[in-house]
């Protein structure tokens, strides 16, 4: 249906890898591991993934992208954190150079001018559609071997909050936020309800404690984890009921038998998050007109 329309194709992680979750969640041998300590592009299914979009659309005289870059620099440019970070973007769009991409995304205005440079050091001119990546012989195997590892408490925990925090925007017209030093959106969003939903349905075991990850347990660190997001907003009433009906809506789509297809489908068409946007929203005039 694309195929005479599509300018070129996009190769994003967490798209990728939340689809694995979508399509084969409910089988233990697909069981995507934290994404904060063991999921990058250097990993076979990932790095396969992205050597075949190359290839597939230079075959074709199609543009190849690749993902955006998150992490936000610090306004210091003499801190060890913003030369760390720069270190970290530059080490992960290299990759995505020497893979044959023609460009790629960045959020933060400030990496622009560095990370063009750096592409411009490395290919021989606007894009690399000359590189046809005849080398690259993907395998069905290579793009379906997860990658090895475990849960982390820390990496539960932070999907929960991206989890909530992206309902709580889009409560308020919002599709991005910041958290922890970088922007999160729905790609984000969707990996992270997609792993908590999964590691709920396998009984995995954090490697911290050896705890079993079950709906009591994600409830509990919801409620940590919103306690927590509760500290920075200096006693906002509605914003408070905002985030605890994030908190209670994100819990619900974790928590279902059958996994929703997309959380940005379902936030627009469930009618349980229309009866909760209903209630925000009648609690919202409620709180303007007593103030």
């Amino acid at each position: 249906e694309l195929q005479e329309h599509s300018a070129g194709l996009n190769c994003g992680i967490w798209d990728y890898s939340a689809s694995f979750v979508n399509k084969f969640g409910h089988r233990p041998s697909f069981l995507l591991p934290d994404r904060s300590k063991y999921v990058n592009m250097e990993k076979l299914f990932l790095k396969s993934y992205m050597e075949l979009l190359v290839q597939t659309c230079h075959r074709r005289g199609a543009l190849a992208t690749g993902g955006m870059a998150a992490l936000l620099l610090p306004r210091d440019k003499g801190t060890a954190y913003y030369h760390r970070v720069m270190a970290i973007v530059s080490r992960l769009k290299l990759l995505e150079i020497k893979a044959g991409v023609d460009g790629f995304m960045v959020y933060d205005l400030e990496l622009i001018e560095p990370m063009q440079k750096l592409f411009l050091e490395h290919t021989q001119g606007q894009n690399q559609l000359h590189v046809l990546r005849e080398d690259v012989s993907v395998t069905p195997t290579n793009l379906l071997t997860m990658p090895a590892g475990g849960v982390t408490l820390n990496g539960l925990k932070y999907n929960i909050a991206v989890g909530i925090l992206f309902i709580e925007a889009w409560l308020t017209g919002r599709g991005h936020f910041f958290y922890k030093g970088q922007v999160e959106d729905s790609a984000t969003a969707e990996i992270s309800r997609s792993q908590v939903w999964q590691w709920i349905r396998h009984q995995v075991k954090l490697e911290d404690d050896n705890r079993t990850v079950t709906k009591q347990l994600v409830k509990s660190l919801a409620q940590e984890v919103q306690r927590e997001l509760k500290e920075g907003l200096s006693s906002d009433a509605e914003a408070e009921h905002r985030l605890h009906t994030a908190s209670a809506m994100f819990l619900e789509v974790v928590q279902k038998y059958e996994f929703p297809e997309f959380i940005t489908t379902y936030l627009n068409l469930d009618h349980t998050f229309l009866n909760a946007t209903a209630q925000y929203n009648r609690h919202s005039t409620f709180v303007k007109h007593k103030l």
